[in-house]
């Protein structure tokens, strides 16, 4: 698309413009280049204000609002700008809030504007009478009900500097007479003086205390056994964390929002952690003696030492959020590059040890195991032999989104990002229908550079008509569709958590590739293993966005590292009532699923 924000700072507007000109205005001041959306008679003022201002700011039009929340999620994370989604009343501002709990959790910018019933008839029941500022206030830092234009000039700046300042939702509900209400300077109030409120953002220098820094590395240069977990915080620190792990000689392991931090090939890094992890990480956290963790609070408490086991050092740029998972006695609140620069300068060189070299064993073990998982004479086709071959096709500059569930779990370990790669999930929310609103975020964010997004059979049929999104905006999205008539990863939490029969969990076929079709776009089926060169070649050479639907075996186990004992039990107990359980049976005969079952 290539929108580009005005750079001019606009601190003052017309006495006649009326609030949704000064809406946009300040959204123009503030830089924001898309705003994603869906029209409704609730916003019609919002509208007008960017049709005629589509020159400085562009709208993108989706299908539905949840994906366009999604899409402001993403756009926000990959970009690190404001992002901006836009519903009408009522059920169009309901169906934002899943995307803003994502944005919420995984701490992205984003201003939600919704629209409203006309102002004199709120709370009388009259049609789509919902109060959204009430319905927004979890999930939302800033949350106004605007009242007239003159109000409009100051809140919608704040809102947008609240939701930067504080990495959250901010959201601003407009009643639809008062979008299209003329400023009048006679009904302006007092105190309320034209442009007191500036278009910028103010940033301090956020930096740990010296003596938390001298803390911090007491403890790691006495360690003998040093892990560092990183997540997303510190992907604009990977030079910085490079040279922390070879001063520590300590593996990395990268959370999920983290997977891009280092390259999946670097020399210290023992990839993913937790249930979707590798055995490298998980005997890593479970054997060294102390660890650090940049920018991460990875929810799953049972992958991290034990507490006692390991002394603990933190870096976040929110206080709020140091010791969330694991008992630290140096919290370093700060920016994870600047922070592990003024680290690195105070950490002596270890040597290199058995500790780290294990680790590494370790991975290169599990990479073993993967290749084993990913066996080309299998029928049906094995899930990850597609998502191998899928991900080695990916270009340089490559922009990958996923879903939640199995497909999940095979980006994580079977496809390896190379630098200069980025990588996009629903991280704490874990929502799923959220990786073709992240792909077509991308598309919209990085013009020119390739997209590629690997999604489960059930979470792109929630959101299936957005893929017409990007075939509208000529997105060039690589999708793959993981199709197992099964929503796998439940299935086997209901085994493996529970110890109940999988139930409920097939899904209706949908032929995904006719469907892309359908929707002017190409759409290739893949079900043997002879068949995955040639249709990928086709697929990588189309234009545009294109569906590659991969038919896959339904009774392939998503299992941790490590089937811990009360899962391996569970999973036993589960076993003879669940559909299917014969082929099941005989995946986890097969390695590597018998050595993680027995493990």
């Amino acid at each position: 698309m290539g929108f580009t924000g005005s750079d001019t700072i606009h601190r003052s507007y017309p006495d006649m413009a009326n609030a949704a000109e000064i809406l946009v205005d300040t959204l123009i001041a503030w830089n924001v280049e898309v705003v994603f959306g869906l029209p409704g008679d609730g916003i019609n003022g919002v509208m007008e204000a960017l049709r005629t201002r589509r020159d400085k700011i562009g709208f993108i039009q989706v299908r539905h609002e949840e994906s366009a929340a999604f899409m402001a999620c993403a756009y926000a994370k990959w970009t690190g700008k404001l992002g901006v989604c836009l519903a009408t009343s009522g059920p169009g501002g309901t169906h934002l809030l899943t995307g803003l709990y994502d944005a919420k959790l995984d701490q992205a910018p984003v201003l939600a504007i919704t629209g409203m019933q006309f102002h004199d008839l709120i709370e009388t029941f009259t049609q789509q009478d919902v109060d959204l500022t009430r319905v927004f206030n979890d999930v939302s830092v800033y949350n106004a009900h605007v009242s007239d234009a003159a109000h409009m000039e100051n809140v919608a700046s704040l809102a947008c500097r609240t939701a930067l300042a504080r990495k959250g939702v901010a959201h601003l509900s407009i009643a639809s007479d008062v979008q299209e209400q003329e400023g009048d300077p006679s009904k302006r109030s007092k105190r309320n003086r034209p442009a007191h409120t500036p278009q910028d953002m103010f940033t301090g220098h956020n930096m740990p205390l010296d003596v938390e820094l001298d803390k911090a590395a007491a403890i790691l240069n006495e360690a003998s056994r040093v892990a560092i977990l990183a997540g997303r915080g510190a992907l604009g620190a990977a030079a910085e964390l490079d040279h922390t792990a070879r001063l520590l000689q300590a593996p990395v392991a990268k959370a999920l929002l983290g997977k891009a931090v280092l390259p999946d090939d670097h020399s210290h890094t023992t990839g993913g952690i937790g249930i979707l992890g590798t055995l490298a990480s998980q005997e890593a956290m479970e054997t060294c003696d102390a660890v650090l963790i940049v920018g991460s609070t990875f929810p799953y408490i049972e992958y991290y030492p034990k507490p006692g086991q390991a002394r603990g050092v933190q870096i976040d740029c929110d206080a709020q959020r140091i010791g969330l998972r694991f008992p630290v006695e140096a919290g370093l609140v700060g920016d994870a590059a600047e922070t592990l620069r003024a680290l690195n300068q105070r950490l002596t060189q270890k040597p290199s040890g058995e500790f780290l070299q294990h680790s590494l064993e370790t991975m290169q073990k599990w990479r073993e195991m993967m290749r084993q998982s990913e066996d080309a004479r299998a029928q049906p086709l094995k899930p990850q032999l597609i998502a191998r071959a899928f991900g080695r096709r990916l270009a340089d500059d490559t922009v990958l989104a996923t879903d939640s569930g199995q497909n999940t779990e095979l980006a994580a370990r079977h496809v390896d990002l190379r630098s200069g790669q980025a990588f996009g999930v629903s991280g704490s929310l874990a929502s799923m229908s959220c990786g073709l609103a992240y792909a077509i975020a991308a598309g919209i964010a990085f013009p020119g550079r390739p997209v590629a997004a690997i999604v489960g059979d059930g979470g792109f049929a929630m959101q299936l008509g957005e893929f017409s999104t990007a075939v509208r905006y000529k997105i060039p999205l690589k999708l793959l569709v993981i199709k197992n008539n099964m929503l796998n990863q439940i299935a086997w939490e209901q085994m493996m958590f529970l110890g109940n029969p999988q139930f409920g969990c097939e899904l209706q076929p949908i032929d995904f590739a006719k469907a892309a079709e359908a929707m002017g776009a190409k759409g290739f089926h893949i079900e043997r293993a002879d068949q995955i060169e040639t249709v990928l070649d086709e697929a990588f050479a189309a234009d545009g966005p294109v569906v590659i639907e991969a038919l896959v075996d339904a009774y392939e186990p998503m299992m941790p590292p490590r089937m811990p004992p009360d899962y391996a039990k569970n999973f036993r107990e589960a076993l003879p009532g669940t559909p299917g359980h014969e082929c099941i049976e005989e995946n986890i005969a097969r390695e590597p699923a018998k050595s993680m079952m027995d493990a």
